[in-house]
């Protein structure tokens, strides 16, 4: 192979068997390459001043995860309302107490229904589109909070509670799926970042709002939070009516015209986006995406490792331990010796923390990339949890302080890398093609793990099981170890690519360790 070809800037990224390119030199070639180059000369300075809707749309779309977030915090902190517990417990000396398996039902069963909502909305997004799919899961997630709100039974509430988790299957789905797809290069990564940061949002106000109604003595302690839940349902329903439609799948559908109207809408009627249509048309044909696709074609050939990269970030933060430390925050807060009203207020500080980091991953994510920023947070995630494990063989009062700031510092760490990260990679490692039922895996990915780790970790913490307390930061700490040697071999630097660019990557098998260092020429596209 001539080095002409492929100059790779490390030497040890160049692999002498990678298939040598044939120059193309058609008109579709041509529209694929002047768009990458227009997309790599693009600015967030020039995004922000002529194309500002591009920023409301990604935000819009980003957004449909507050109410994921909202739900997922919820769960564990409706268990500390006395009129919760005492409207669906009984009395047991004296205090209201849940039964322990309706506690496991009432942590899991919104991740059941995200589980077979997300497989869903995956087949209904690539048949009638992103908006309709989102207004779907909009009308079903309304369902389940109603349900919730005015549920007086046990049964009626774990039913509501699986009608809604059904609509945050297409929520988790859709935010992804939509922003990855509207988003040009320099802004994919801070629209896919700012679904984490709508979940961050989402525990923030789920934590404000039951400490906010938390101590009331009637059904509105509970009632009110869920109530809150509507005000997104009330955002999306707004915005919707005006949303574009996602491009990409305008084009696979062969509604051109369509699609230019969409990225008008998106880019602002001074931008001429026939080069970008005429380049998604050549992406279309080019990589054979006419062809109908099915899950199992997500494990074929390079899209085994595509798929792979793109649903492991998501396992490796239940590998890390996330339900485990900020599920159990207010816990290490009462170990330290907080009053019960202090610690939830410090619960809505780890909350803050963790907004906070995500806002800091929008600065780094396109200054540092994706693979150095996730690489490091794991490495600390890692060590914070080995350290709240060693602190609970410590003998000290000092030690509960530690445990206590750890899960402080936790949050902050999480938020701004691993957590962020994860949905930037989906939206860029994930085949174009099979975007759509790779995000349905993903989503699936966080059901199974979340309720996996809502089974095991009452069983290692709770006083009446292994009583393992802070001793679980050992488990996880190895998980997350043995997590962060995978994510070493196998999470690519996919900073500043474009999706063709991606696709030529992948399909020349470079190590996604090296792929930051891959230089592509016009001529290899």
């Amino acid at each position: 192979m001539e080095k002409s070809m492929h100059d790779i800037t490390d030497a040890t990224s160049h692999d002498e068997h990678l298939p040598e390119p044939e120059i193309n030199k058609s008109p579709e070639h041509a529209a694929i390459v002047a768009d990458t180059e227009e997309e790599h000369n693009l600015t967030f300075r020039q995004i922000w001043k002529d194309h500002p809707m591009l920023i409301w749309w990604a935000f819009f779309y980003a957004m449909s995860a507050v109410g994921w977030g909202f739900d997922a915090q919820v769960n564990g902190a409706m268990i500390s309302v006395a009129s919760f517990r005492r409207d669906f417990g009984y009395i047991y000396e004296g205090k209201p107490v849940l039964p322990a398996d309706w506690q496991t039902a009432f942590n899991i069963i919104s991740s059941v229904g995200q589980f077979f909502g997300g497989f869903l909305c995956s087949w209904v997004a690539d048949r009638i589109g992103r908006r309709p799919s989102l207004f779907i899961g909009v009308i079903v997630c309304s369902g389940g909070i109603f349900g919730q709100i005015f549920s007086h039974t046990r049964v009626a509430f774990l039913m509501s509670k699986i009608v809604l988790g059904f609509g945050l299957g297409f929520y988790l789905t859709i935010g992804p799926l939509t922003c990855s797809e509207i988003a040009p290069v320099v802004l994919r990564g801070l629209s896919t970042a700012g679904i984490n940061l709508g979940i961050a949002i989402g525990q923030l106000l789920s934590n404000a709002a039951v400490k906010g109604f938390g101590e009331r003595t009637d059904h509105w302690a509970y009632r009110a939070p869920f109530s809150l839940q509507l005000f997104f349902v009330a955002f999306l329903l707004c915005g919707l009516p005006f949303a574009p439609e996602s491009p990409w799948f305008l084009v696979r559908k062969g509604r051109y015209d369509e699609a230019s109207a969409a990225l008008t809408k998106l880019y602002g009627k001074n931008k001429n986006v026939s080069n970008k249509l005429n380049a998604m048309k050549a992406s279309h044909l080019a990589n054979d995406e006419v062809k109908e696709r099915s899950y199992l074609d997500c494990f074929r050939g390079t899209n085994l490792i595509r798929t792979g990269i793109s649903t492991g970030v998501f396992a490796t933060q239940h590998m890390a331990g996330i339900i485990f430390v900020l599920g159990y925050s207010s816990y290490f807060f009462q170990l330290a010796g907080l009053d019960t009203s202090d610690s939830f207020d410090l619960g809505v500080g780890v909350t803050a923390c963790g907004v906070l980091g995500n806002f800091l991953s929008w600065f780094v994510v396109n200054g540092y990339g994706r693979r150095k920023v996730f690489l490091n947070g794991l490495g600390i995630l890692t060590f914070l949890l080995f350290l709240i494990g060693i602190m609970d063989v410590v003998p000290s009062n000092g030690a509960k302080w530690v445990q206590a700031a750890s899960t402080v510092i936790y949050a902050f760490v999480y938020f701004s890398s691993i957590g962020a990260m994860a949905f930037v990679l989906l939206g860029e490692a994930s085949t174009p093609a099979l975007r759509g039922r790779t995000t349905a895996l993903a989503t699936a990915t966080q059901a199974v793990c979340g309720i996996a780790m809502n089974f095991a970790i009452p069983y290692m913490v709770n006083p009446d099981e292994a009583n393992m307390r802070g001793k679980v930061g050992f488990v996880f700490g190895g998980l997350a170890a043995i997590s962060f040697v995978g994510s070493f071999l196998y999470l690519p630097e996919l900073k500043g690519r474009s999706f063709d660019e991606i696709d030529v990557m992948f399909e020349r098998r470079v190590p996604p360790r090296k792929m930051g260092q891959y230089v592509i020429h016009a001529e290899d596209m």
